[in-house]
């Protein structure tokens, strides 16, 4: 399905490595019906930047998912005077990246269109909620771990592939993957996200080293858990016993998230199908062995969700990621990693401060192995003896 339509254009800007936020920019959206791409394009198109957006068929046949997509169309082919010119600078494509084919149809029809691409924008999102145990119940749990990863990796791995070609012949381009903080921390009850997003982000950065030389940039923008989630997919897997929060001192991420969809009646998640208070069995609970093989009456079924939140409420949670992908898309020297917010700025820093930390500790142990003796290990014990003093003199000091 084609939304739009424009006539071919091309950048008439003298060469440079990317074009300014001044000039015209080709986006490339992997997947645009999310609360944040819908607010993604509307800011494009007010800027004057060109937008291809595809559309994933179970979503877009999804009335309420695509409801403010259909209605953001509509504003292009009005006659409102602050929206003139947009029918012809956005162009919506129906794809599936989950399958090669579609993918490189979809990246040769935005070259046909509009002459170029500038930016792919993998932003393609579900949640997986459930622990490791969780997710091994039964086939159809089990299964939720291939077709996470088929969501978050192959299929954007599929059109990072496919506009590979397209970038080296322009010599040019921005490859953007919008992931979360998820890609440093990992989060309980959603281990299978975590290693889908790692695996995304890996990839990406082996492959930013392969193609620095054709003057394309890579550039993993990561924005709190929370963006990504309430604004896409989430699926849960039936829970066990074991991990209700109240007998399991974990975080539960299942909790957080449900308690968001129980505000709103039409996405209210259905109780779990026993007691906190009987969970605390090791042994077994209300026909459940502890490998969770048998059913129990209740929640028994996977469920899927997505969050209906009040537009103004949208508006608070995504519109600082919004404004960072505007600002380092096509930029000339863009960062490797952007991580959006001060919450998530901090709580990586603090992860990377507890590797540091470890690896101080544990340095006798890395420079055991060396067969020779360097000026780097000397570099590294001197440190770790100076850790160890300052550590002492600010004991001291208490």
């Amino acid at each position: 399905m084609s939304e739009a339509g424009p006539a071919r254009h091309s950048h008439s800007v003298p060469a440079a490595p990317f074009p300014t936020h001044n000039s015209p920019r080709t986006w490339f959206l992997t997947s645009s019906l999310s609360p944040l791409c819908i607010r993604l394009i509307r800011l494009l198109l007010a800027h004057g930047d060109y937008v291809v957006a595809c559309l994933p068929p179970h979503e877009i046949e999804d009335d309420n998912r695509s409801a403010e997509f259909r209605e953001l169309i509509n504003e292009c082919k009005s006659n409102r005077k602050d929206r003139e010119g947009w029918k012809d600078r956005i162009r919506g494509i129906r794809c599936d990246g989950r399958i090669m084919g579609q993918c490189g149809a979809a990246i040769a029809e935005a070259v046909q269109v509009f002459g170029r691409i500038d930016i792919l924008l993998c932003c393609k999102f579900e949640a997986v909620v459930g622990t490791v145990e969780e997710l091994s119940t039964s086939p159809a749990t089990r299964n939720l771990v291939r077709d996470q990863f088929e969501t978050i990796f192959f299929s954007q791995v599929n059109f990072i592939k496919a506009a590979l070609p397209q970038f080296r012949a322009q010599h040019t381009g921005h490859i953007m993957i919008l992931t979360s903080i998820g890609g440093h921390i990992g989060t309980p009850g959603m281990s299978i996200y975590t290693a889908a997003t790692w695996a995304l982000e890996g990839f990406c950065d082996s492959l930013a080293y392969e193609i620095a030389p054709f003057n394309i940039k890579v550039t993993i923008v990561q924005p709190n858990k929370e963006i990504q989630s309430l604004t896409n997919k989430i699926i849960f897997a039936p829970p066990l016993p074991y991990y209700d929060s109240e007998i399991n001192p974990a975080p539960s991420i299942r909790d957080m998230l449900t308690n968001v969809l129980n505000v709103n009646p039409e996405t209210a998640v259905d109780p779990p199908p026993y007691s906190a208070s009987s969970a605390a069995s090791d042994d077994g609970v209300g026909g459940l062995t502890p490998t969770g093989s048998a059913a129990a009456p209740g929640q028994t079924e996977i469920q899927y969700r997505y969050p209906k939140l009040p537009a103004a409420s949208y508006d608070r949670l995504v519109m600082e990621t919004v404004h960072a992908l505007t600002a380092i898309g096509g930029h000339e020297n863009p960062p490797a990693r952007h991580i959006v917010g001060f919450e998530g700025s901090i709580a990586v820093k603090e992860k990377l401060k507890t590797i540091t930390e470890e690896l101080e500790d544990f340095v006798e142990a890395s420079l055991a192995v060396d067969i020779f003796d360097s000026d780097l290990k000397a570099e590294a014990q001197e440190g770790r003896a100076a850790m160890l003093e300052a550590a002492a003199a600010g004991a001291a000091g208490l």
